[in-house]
């Protein structure tokens, strides 16, 4: 009687050992697939993220970030060094190609502003086409288009103000060069300049903001026919950012054109009115695209969250 507790108890001792190596080949088998879950969701989530930053509006998105960046490349450096250390001269040549870079760029800028409110356009008003419209390919010829734009228009500048000649005084009033204040330095007739740099804002940055705000009547009318209050203000929060990014460079585009235009000294405004054309759009488009777009807004999110460990 007294063998067969202990028996009972050894084979209890067993049959509680064989259920606890079943329990943790079954929990181990469960962590697997846990982590190797986790771990592909993790993958599949960064691969969507991916390919979202791959769509036409974040490669439009890329472009004018890379513009912006160059164009502050170029005039920020020379910038400083006249605050900061009051150094006011610069190279007759270095000041040309200043010049002819700074408008370029702009132009491009205006080009890809055009190509982005198209981008929302389509994809607003006829969805289901939007990948078949705004390809990879297309969206590179956009930019090449873009770029061979604002090298045709603005190349012949810097020869044109070359051509000309120029008194005594060779103060530039501005904190970087600029062709109208560039040729109002020269003692000869300056009618050619004027002229071709008014065709070419009216043609290139005139007709962009033209059809940029075109378009939006065209999306602002499509907005209106949506069946339901909440579907329009969905649709028209993607062009948000956008509308922040035109009117910070069309605005004091404009503003700066037209304040030449009306002749007289050179004054504060004038001054002003440049350096806010130069430094706004840089300074404002991260920001703005930064807080607005979920998918960018995430990406920073996450690496600033793996700098941190």
């Amino acid at each position: 009687m007294t063998g067969m507790p202990c028996d009972g108890l050894i084979n209890s001792s067993r049959y509680d050992t064989n259920v606890q190596e079943m329990i943790y080949a079954h929990t181990s088998t469960h962590r697997y697939y846990r982590d190797n879950s986790s771990r592909e969701t993790g993958s599949h989530i960064r691969k969507e993220f991916s390919r979202r930053l791959h769509e036409p509006m974040y490669l439009f998105l890329a472009m004018l970030s890379t513009i912006d960046l160059v164009l502050s490349s170029v005039t920020m450096p020379k910038m400083a060094s006249l605050f900061l250390t009051g150094i006011q001269e610069i190279e007759f040549n270095i000041c040309l190609t200043q010049i002819f870079l700074i408008h370029a760029l702009s132009a491009m800028e205006s080009a890809v502003l055009l190509a982005m409110v198209f981008d929302r356009f389509v994809a607003i008003c006829y969805l289901l086409r939007h990948a078949s419209v705004l390809t990879g390919t297309t969206v590179a010829k956009i930019g090449l288009a873009s770029l061979a734009r604002g090298f045709v228009f603005f190349f012949p500048l810097p020869f044109l103000l070359k051509r000309l000649s120029y008194c005594q005084k060779h103060t530039v009033t501005h904190s970087f060069c600029l062709h109208q204040d560039i040729m109002k330095q020269s003692c000869t007739d300056t009618k050619v300049n004027v002229v071709y740099g008014l065709f070419i804002i009216l043609s290139v940055m005139g007709v962009d903001s033209l059809f940029v705000g075109f378009t939006y009547i065209l999306i602002r009318r499509a907005v209106l026919e949506l069946s339901t209050r909440g579907a329009a203000l969905k649709a028209f929060n993607t062009c948000i950012s956008h509308l922040c990014a035109v009117l910070v460079f069309y605005v004091p585009l404009i503003g700066l054109s037209v304040v030449h235009r009306l002749g007289g000294p050179t004054s504060l405004v004038h001054v002003v009115m440049a350096n806010i054309y130069l430094l706004l759009p840089p300074v404002v488009n991260p920001t703005v695209y930064g807080a607005k777009t979920k998918e960018i807004r995430s990406r920073v999110i996450h690496m600033f969250s793996q700098d941190g460990r």
